[in-house]
């Protein structure tokens, strides 16, 4: 039997193609963080951190490896500001427990088949029921028992993200679960989905073979005003319809015991975005 030749890792994208695509993904963020008073030292330093640490965790993964030479040859920062570095508290991100609950307690309320109707609306669920028939306070039960129901109605009542009806039922405010502008959970979802936008699509750049993971797009130019407004009503449409078809599957999947399995740890994340704006050429007297 002929030995087959060790698989040939992929080469890695020119470096060139890489920054002038890196420079045109990062222009709106840059524009963010001006926006929020973010000075270029501040991101620079924090740029430098996350060197070090994506060199540390994932460029080097064997552990005796991780000399300050090495990462200082792969990452250009000279090895006393490396030292620097680890006197520093190092910060972390963490899902907030509050939004993972409320987001979760929602995700089930738009997909169980008590709680929602025969076009996929959720129902109006009174507070208490019993056994066996859909209430709030099951629903709440269903995703934790850390807190009490009461405790999260009164949360979902301030946000404005439920409201307790002259019947005594509770509504689903589902436009007002959308993140609002700036707050805590808008941010941590911006941070996380495009994040793992970027994954998927440098994934796909990097892969030898067939791109792994799904990144497609549909894209029009030459529209007018009415045309691009009415494309964009059509398109949010068959997202949210899409997105809820997706929930319903994964928390069938999650409810059929397999996925509390030990080893049970994958993370799947499907994202759909829209954008509209001038197509202007650009600025021949301006950087790009």
């Amino acid at each position: 039997m002929t030995a087959l030749p060790p698989e040939t890792p992929p080469a890695p994208p020119r470096a060139d193609l890489v920054l002038r695509a890196g420079r045109r993904l990062l222009r709106p963020l840059v524009r963010l963080l001006i926006g929020a008073g973010i000075t270029f030292p501040v991101f620079a330093d924090m740029l430098r951190r996350l060197y070090v640490d994506v060199a540390m965790r994932e460029a080097l993964k064997d552990a005796p490896a991780r000399t300050d030479s090495r990462i200082s040859l792969i990452t250009g920062i000279h090895r006393k500001e490396l030292r620097a570095l680890r006197e520093r508290p190092e910060q972390r991100d963490a899902v907030p427990l509050a939004l993972s609950r409320g987001s979760l307690i929602v995700a089930r309320w738009l997909a169980e088949p008590l709680t929602i109707d025969a076009h996929g609306q959720p129902l109006a669920l009174p507070r208490i029921a019993e056994h066996g028939l859909p209430s709030f306070d099951a629903l709440v039960s269903s995703v934790t028992t850390d807190v009490r129901p009461r405790t999260v109605l009164d949360d979902f009542v301030a946000q404005g993200v439920a409201a307790v009806g002259v019947d005594g039922l509770i509504r689903l405010n589902m436009a007002a679960f959308v993140p609002q502008p700036g707050d805590v959970m808008q941010m941590f979802y911006f941070g996380r989905n495009l994040a793992d936008h970027v994954a998927a699509a440098c994934a796909n750049v990097s892969s030898a073979g067939a791109a792994p993971f799904l990144d497609r797009s549909v894209h029009y130019d030459g529209l007018s005003e009415a045309q691009a407004a009415a494309l964009e009503a059509y398109a949010r449409e068959k997202a949210q319809l899409l997105l809820l078809d997706v929930n319903r599957t994964a928390l069938a999947m999650l409810d059929s015991g397999e996925a509390r399995a030990p080893g049970a740890l994958r993370r799947v994340n499907l994202g759909v975005y829209l954008f509209k704006c001038d197509d202007l050429p650009p600025d021949p007297g301006q950087p790009t």
